[in-house]
């Protein structure tokens, strides 16, 4: 279990530091969903500044997390070590990250930018995966960053839509945090406050 822990908190530490000032895990990419649709399409936004290319690069960012976030879950379900009563959870989980992908892509597009691709391969702890336990341990870890990341996102998105939308995604990643907790035994709120 080290290894995996040693592995989510150089993840998160990167995803907070990397590319315009923030790189976002896969819960960024979910703070599309609330997106407004009449100002996405218009392409327009509170941008008088450069500030676009920061929000562009904000998205980018948390598709590159989402895109991360589906081959994981897609790494759990392939494993083998995933009971007939947690596979369909996963396997829903890696849909919503799938769909968020899918609309910070059209987002980026909308908005003049060049969506980012999926990496042909990812750096999984895959040697630390032995069982159902340490499947879930490291899915509840990759949550927990995401909702670290959207957290951190919304004060800095120039769009006011962009951040109401990375708030809805964080509470969705939020959820998947606690499910997931739940599942190993864990408390699922924590506290009443995220840190």
């Amino acid at each position: 279990m080290k290894t995996v822990e040693t592995y989510l908190n150089t993840q998160r530490r990167g995803l907070l530091v990397r590319g315009a000032g923030l790189t976002l895990s896969a819960a960024a990419v979910a703070m599309l969903a609330g997106c407004s649709q009449s100002r996405a399409r218009a392409g327009t936004g509170d941008y008088s500044d450069g500030s676009r290319t920061q929000d562009l690069n904000i998205l980018n960012t948390a598709l590159r997390a989402e895109f991360e976030a589906v081959a994981a879950y897609q790494l759990g379900a392939d494993s083998g070590l995933l009971s007939r009563a947690v596979l369909p959870v996963a396997v829903q989980f890696q849909g919503h990250h799938r769909e968020h992908a899918d609309l910070l892509s059209q987002t980026i597009r909308t908005l003049g930018g060049k969506p980012a691709e999926p990496q042909a391969q990812y750096r999984f702890p895959v040697d630390t995966l032995a069982s159902e336990q340490d499947v879930l341990t490291f899915a509840a870890g990759l949550e927990r960053g995401a909702v670290s990341a959207y957290a951190g996102a919304i004060p800095l998105f120039a769009n006011s839509d962009l951040a109401g939308a990375a708030a809805s995604i964080l509470a969705d990643e939020a959820m998947h945090w606690a499910v997931l907790r739940h599942s190993i035994g864990l408390d699922p709120v924590p506290g009443a406050f995220f840190s």
